[in-house]
């Protein structure tokens, strides 16, 4: 296995730049992140497939990962709700050590090769869901396993990694590299690995909320109302689709909890 993200760093003497140098050249290495995703689109896709395939009849995703990699699948399950209306247990991330891994690092956890599998019995995990490891070495011990006890038990897997030929790659089903290149601090997966993460699983999430009609045109009609901005940007919302006035329009709002129910209350009078 060839471990890129191991590798050294394509800049030397970091300690001796420039406050503007070092953003230069960090700006200029997450430049090469989007399109190294964009090579990537061919495996993506059919993952996106399948989650909605599985979500349409009742199933759940499920991300898996420890450090960085954990936390951006924590992160990315936690947005589902608020943007999308959806059930908190239909986007589920899960962290090697627990929440308390989410700001501290808990010693090893993610070298337990048994304990990702407890983690995900903990939410009765079965066939109808799907797995994603997330890993950008693609050597995690933690995620590598919880994805093989899923394989054994039938459920569908999907991986995410930054190195080719990755380990991780070899137990999913619907395996993802995106291979970003050497990190501008060498070995610092938080920079470019964890950014090409991040731009995946918007990916992932939204394309799968799209294909499951939470989103009307290119609007989150579903969101959660949960402080004055959404609820100003809901109102505008109904404005656009009606004949409404501010006021009436968010009355309406309050009361139907989501765009989506005010226009289709409007649509049965």
């Amino acid at each position: 296995m060839n471990r890129i993200t191991e590798s050294e760093s394509l800049y030397h003497h970091l300690e001796h730049k420039s406050t503007e140098e070092l953003l230069t050249d960090i700006n200029t290495e997450d430049q090469k992140v989007a399109l190294a995703v964009q090579k990537s689109i061919g495996q993506i896709a059919p993952l996106i497939d399948v989650i909605v395939e599985k979500m349409s009849i009742g199933g759940r995703l499920f991300y898996i990962g420890a450090g960085t990699s954990g936390r951006l699948g924590v992160l990315d399950a936690s947005e589902c709700p608020p943007t999308f209306g959806v059930p908190k247990d239909w986007v589920i991330g899960i962290i090697a050590g627990g929440d308390h891994a989410l700001r501290n690092p808990v010693e090893r956890a993610e070298d337990d090769p048994n304990q990702a599998w407890h983690d995900l019995c903990a939410y009765d995990i079965n066939d109808g869901d799907v797995i994603i490891g997330i890993a950008a070495s693609g050597t995690t011990p933690y995620v590598i396993n919880g994805l093989k006890a899923a394989n054994e038990h039938g459920i569908v897997t999907g991986s995410f990694s930054c190195n080719p030929e990755a380990p991780i790659s070899k137990e999913a089903k619907y395996p993802i590299e995106v291979i970003v290149g050497p990190e501008y601090v060498t070995g610092s997966t938080r920079m470019k690995s964890g950014t090409a993460q991040k731009l995946v699983l918007n990916m992932i999430s939204t394309s799968v909320m799209i294909r499951l009609g939470r989103v009307l045109d290119n609007r989150m009609v579903d969101m959660q109302l949960s402080n004055d901005k959404l609820v100003d940007r809901g109102v505008k919302m109904i404005i656009e689709k009606t004949d409404l006035n501010y006021e009436d329009a968010k009355s309406l709002l309050l009361d139907k909890k989501s765009v989506r129910n005010v226009l289709n209350f409007l649509n049965q009078v």
